[in-house]
């Protein structure tokens, strides 16, 4: 957890004792207008121009905590790198490059003059169909968490990492309306622990999410955010609203816990200080909260950070490193990779020479022009007396005519921003518009007696209007989530027509979520999943196809056979109930294979793992973590990485749990025919269940069996370990 030391907490003592009660609270929002700052976004676009800031208090010498997004990169205009997306590095388990890539992000946020960075989505993937499923890591919370914290690590080094969107916001469409039921046990067990462990991570932000939990709107939920995050786990930065309706009620929100209203002088403004005048708030809660925002400010990392750091050579090599060892091989038969012996190649289908980076919502970044490597540019580039013929495909017969002339095929498919993002329904955010007082000018004109009561209409078509204010032109922000996850039918037409012309045709597969290819893949000897790459993309695709890399992502998500094993899903859902069950948890708890499952990802060369042994570590006479222990050969004759995982099967008692479940990973690369010897620290908390009535965390008494596995669905390497049942702590 984020410690500001002492002299950091003493300096912020007195400052504190110097500001006004009119400085405090004005320090509880952004220090921009709110209808001088919604203008600057609906004309100008201002979340891609400069960073919000907020906390500034000049006469103290106070500049100010200054806010950007930045989940794959920096988003403002100016040509910071662009990374692949979370998703992606997720799929490369590799939480030592993600916390090297989070440095780098944090490093450019710096010469934009931001110094508080948006950059860890870790809400879980539940559904596959998630519109921002591109934005976090993952399924699974050990898997998310470890990635999460690395992220923060990183950030934290530069910049005040902000960790989104506290808690199970992974609906998007219905964000601003949906309750989501949760009982006690899920939501400890599932949906916070890898909240927790960024914050462990040293978090110096959380944001709260849009969504109601249990009947209570995140943004001024007292369990949450005082509680869990505050209390229970030791939080000592400070809780930011989500952008830029995140405040019902604004008196409510700050009992609650929350610290920050942003990115306008918006809900709080308006009441906080008559709440405070009347005594319904006391300044000990006021005081709390800007002694929070003081510290994080105090602490941020002194420096001068350059422009020439945007895009930098040791970034765009960061990225490539990145894209590579994201991208998933599903299927090599023959094999038919690496490509070798080729004279001709042809690169179908459209997203092959297009810059596709991912959805155009408030993570979208801003590549200077020519800098984005397309897979097609990063072939020609790799192999420039290579043959490369290429066609869009908008006719199936003539790819494939072409693709019957060529040694070989690559078609490139998949989603892009028309069919998965970030979304705002028109008319959802008009009852928080309404709490925001009407503009100055419209007052006076009108005078209050006549102006409110035309309001409510007046803010319910404003808001229709800034749903799409962060928008590019033509409403590219809408996408939203996925109610169909296969492919559109002229890419699988595409596919089929293809395949059947060559018989050395690989499908490059780009998005962010889950696409169902049961009734396909089969068809294709090659297949594999390159993602939203990045600017470098393009290059890290022929490095594997080319065969000058071994592909070494592994799936951080379960592609099912069929949409009906997955959990119920409505977009505009107004309740819905969360329970232990997603994922390749419930393909287990059902008996359903996935097409592909969890870890799964294939090589050039071949592992082996032998003399799997586990321990329990002991501490001051408890019980405090396994620690489990593996050799790992690379039995192949390619030098390749490797993502030794590790599965919990515990005893089958009463307590109803998933039959395998994820509690460590390690990624190492390994030399053709060398081998080492790894351990993998278990925290027993990943091994209990949450007991509501003992208020924490409790092991089963039994036989846990340990089992170093290629993906969730491999028999794999197992041990055996006795524990007692024991109360692990909260």
């Amino acid at each position: 957890m984020r410690d500001p030391g002492a002299s950091i907490r003493a300096q912020a003592l007195d400052l504190l004792e110097e500001l006004t009660t009119a400085e405090k609270l004005k320090l509880l929002d952004g220090d921009t207008p709110f209808w001088s700052g919604m203008a600057d976004i609906a004309l100008h676009q201002a979340s891609h121009r400069h960073p919000w800031p907020a906390a500034q208090v000049a006469r103290l010498g106070l500049t100010g905590l200054h806010f950007v997004d930045g989940p794959r990169g920096v988003v403002l205009e100016g040509g910071a790198t662009t990374f692949p997306v979370p998703m992606a590095r997720g799929a490369s388990w590799d939480p030592d490059l993600e916390e090297r890539i989070g440095e780098a992000i944090g490093r450019e946020a710096r010469t934009f003059g931001a110094n508080w960075v948006a950059g860890v989505c870790i809400n879980l993937l539940r559904h596959p169909g998630w519109g921002r499923a591109q934005e976090t890591y993952g399924e699974d919370p050990v898997h998310v968490g470890a990635m999460g914290a690395a992220m923060t690590r990183g950030l934290e080094r530069h910049a005040v990492a902000c960790v989104k969107h506290f808690a199970l916001n992974s609906i998007d469409s219905s964000r601003f309306l949906v309750d989501v039921e949760v009982s006690e046990r899920v939501l400890h067990e599932l949906y916070l622990p890898h909240f927790r462990d960024c914050v462990e991570a040293g978090a110096g932000s959380m944001m709260s999410a849009y969504n109601q939990v249990n009947g209570l709107w995140c943004g001024q939920h007292p369990t949450l955010l005082r509680r869990i995050l505050k209390e229970r786990w030791g939080f000592r930065g400070f809780v930011v609203t989500d952008f830029i309706f995140g405040v019902r009620d604004g008196v409510a929100a700050l009992l609650a816990g929350q610290d920050l209203e942003m990115p306008f002088r918006m809900v709080f403004a308006g009441c906080l200080p008559e709440a405070v005048a009347d005594g319904r708030v006391p300044m000990r809660c006021i005081d709390e909260a800007v002694l929070r925002l003081l510290q994080v400010q105090l602490g941020v990392p002194p420096g001068t950070y350059p422009r020439s750091l945007r895009s930098c050579g040791s970034h765009r090599a960061l990225a490539r490193e990145a894209a590579t060892s994201s991208i998933v091989l599903l299927r090599n038969e023959g094999p038919v990779l690496p490509f070798s012996g080729l004279s001709s190649l042809a690169v179908i289908g459209r997203l092959a020479s297009v810059a596709n980076l991912g959805d155009r919502g408030s993570s979208d970044t801003r590549p200077l022009p020519g800098v984005v490597v397309t897979p097609l540019d990063g072939l020609r580039a790799a192999a420039p007396d290579l043959r490369i013929e290429q066609t869009s495909g908008s006719s199936a017969q003539a790819a494939a005519e072409l693709a019957a002339r060529c040694d070989a095929a690559v078609v490139v498919a998949g989603l892009d921003w028309r069919l998965e993002g970030e979304h705002i329904h028109p008319g959802d955010i008009a009852p928080i518009l309404r709490l925001v007082p009407p503009p100055g000018w419209m007052l006076r004109l009108l005078g209050r007696r006549r102006l409110m009561p035309l309001w409510r209409p007046l803010a319910h078509l404003f808001a229709w209007i800034t749903s799409f204010a962060s928008a590019r032109p033509g409403g590219d922000f809408a996408a939203g989530d996925r109610t169909d996850l296969s492919l559109p039918a002229d890419q699988l037409a595409l596919i089929r027509q293809v395949a059947g012309a060559n018989p050395r045709t690989v499908v490059v597969l780009m998005g962010g979520g889950a696409v169902l290819m049961e009734d396909w893949h089969r068809l294709v000897p090659g297949l594999l999943v390159l993602w939203y790459p990045g600017e470098q993309g393009g290059a890290a695709l022929a490095d594997v196809l080319l065969g000058r890399v071994s592909p070494s992502g592994r799936l951080p998500f379960s592609v099912p056979a069929r949409a009906s094993h997955l959990p119920p899903f409505e977009p505009r859902a107004r309740q819905v109930v969360y329970d232990l069950w997603h994922g390749y948890r419930r393909l287990q708890r059902d008996r359903h294979g996935a097409t592909y499952p969890f870890g799964f990802g294939l090589s050039y060369s071949r592992f082996t793992a032998s003399d799997l042994t586990a321990v329990l570590q002991r501490a001051d006479g408890r019980m405090d973590q396994l620690q489990a222990s593996v050799s790992i050969t690379n039995a192949g004759d390619v030098d390749a990485a490797e993502v030794v995982q590790l599965y919990l099967e515990p005893p089958a008692r009463e307590v109803e749990r998933p039959a395998r479940t994820l509690v460590a990973f390690q990624r190492l690369h390994l030399a053709a025919g060398t081998s080492r010897r790894i351990t993998m620290a278990v925290p027993l908390r990943a091994c209990a269940t949450f007991d509501p009535a003992r208020d924490g965390f409790v092991t089963e008494a039994g036989a846990h069996r340990l089992v170093v596995a290629r993906h969730v669905e491999d028999d794999g390497l197992a041990v055996t370990l006795e524990l007692e049942a024991a109360f692990v702590g909260r």
